[in-house]
């Protein structure tokens, strides 16, 4: 057995993880609050008791225990860095600066997360993100309501036909010892593991959270410039586990030649 194929193949399959990863980042460029993963990779161990050790038998007293067999991909990490705050204009769109997320309760009734702030009224007048989600203090925005404060802690003030301001209710943020911890849902929602550790509630500017910002929107995190380095990498990290095939194809060929 050649192990120099092997061990380039899962150099090959790796890269090609890495690839499908970085397009997605790249595909969400635009997306409001979206989050840039990148992949942990994990080195391979051949053990010396292997059908295919390196190694024979008569030579692992001088020989290390186990020899390399190539790369696995662990894990891959959301990138929770910060996105750039863009004025939309629109008062339904809030933006977090800072830690935090929005606490979200899903059609299932199960809790998740988003950064994701562009809200909108739902049939039954709730504040819910532009899913449909609802969020968890259930804030109710009364049907002839003309306008609608936000303020920084989180305050939501809306204001009748008659002028007349009424205060719904105040939103609240929830942190995480380990963002990077959640799993992603799809649509900018996440779900708390074990990983990320439990939800910490917070009211906006308090506690670590960050404060609110009505009117603004938080741009996706993904930096064009480094995802462009890194696919070169990754494609050129590709062509040399390419080569290595070719190089244990060509041994193979001159080995099989020997008796010609």
């Amino acid at each position: 057995m050649n192990d120099a194929m092997y061990i380039a193949a899962t150099g090959m399959k790796a890269q090609q993880t890495q690839l499908n990863v970085i397009a997605n980042n790249v595909a969400n460029v635009n997306t409001a609050g979206f989050k840039r993963s990148r992949v942990s990779f994990l080195d391979l161990v051949q053990r010396e008791n292997s059908a295919s050790a390196f190694v024979e038998a008569t030579e692992l007293s001088t020989q290390p225990s186990g020899g390399g067999a190539g790369v696995n991909v662990g894990t891959l990490l959301r990138q929770f860095a910060p996105g750039d705050i863009k004025s939309t204009g629109n008062p339904m769109d809030v933006a977090i600066q800072g830690e935090g997320f929005f606490e979200l309760t899903l059609a299932d009734g199960s809790t998740a997360y988003s950064r994701g702030g562009s809200l909108q009224v739902n049939a039954d007048n709730l504040l819910v993100t532009a899913e449909g989600h609802v969020l968890k203090q259930r804030l109710q925005i009364p049907a002839d309501a003309r306008g609608l404060t936000i303020s920084a802690e989180g305050e939501v003030v809306a204001k009748d036909a008659k002028g007349k301001d009424w205060n719904l209710g105040r939103m609240e943020l929830v942190t995480f010892a380990n963002p990077s911890g959640l799993v992603a849902l799809g649509d900018n929602v996440y779900r708390s593991s074990p990983a990320s550790g439990e939800s910490l509630s917070a009211m906006p500017g308090e506690a670590g959270a960050g404060r609110l910002a009505q009117g603004q929107l938080e741009s996706s995190n993904v930096k064009l410039i480094d995802e462009m380095v890194q696919m070169m990498v990754a494609q050129r990290a590709y062509e040399m586990n390419v080569k290595v095939i070719q190089a244990a194809d060509e041994i193979a060929g001159m080995t099989n030649n020997l008796r010609k």
